[in-house]
């Protein structure tokens, strides 16, 4: 399983748990299933979907004033899903380059989300990679 799949993963279980109002822990398993292969990914899955969880009141704190004219709620669901997990995940995994973190959400939300949905999360998150100085 490669990182950005787990990060497919993560997605819709966030989704399945924002939309369907499911149990985090086990819409995560429904997701990602329970078998003996890559555990490793398995576990970078579970950390993304209870990491962005956790910190999402900070994440839209950072998210907030960048989104010019909108707001969090106004936001498709997967663009909102995808800029909190990539602003997690940007916070909280240093050992992953910013620009990888940035280039995985684009391709999640032109996956799954509007043809407008690129060029918006990549001007957010850009702004939000910035180094704080």
């Amino acid at each position: 399983m490669t990182r950005r799949f787990a990060r497919e993963l993560a997605l819709k279980t966030l989704y399945s748990v924002e939309v369907g109002r499911h149990d985090p822990a086990s819409a995560l398993a429904q997701t990602v299933g329970e078998g003996d292969d890559a555990a490793n990914q398995r576990a970078f899955i579970k950390e993304l979907v209870f990491g962005t969880l956790e910190h999402a009141e900070q994440t839209d704190a950072v998210i907030a004033p960048l989104l010019e004219g909108w707001t969090l709620d106004r936001l498709p669901t997967v663009d909102r899903i995808v800029l909190r997990m990539s602003v997690y995940e940007l916070n909280h995994h240093p050992q992953t380059p910013r620009a990888v973190v940035i280039n995985e959400a684009l391709e999640l939300v032109k996956k799954f989300s509007t043809d407008d949905s690129g060029r918006f999360v990549n001007g957010v998150l850009a702004h939000a990679a910035e180094p704080v100085a």
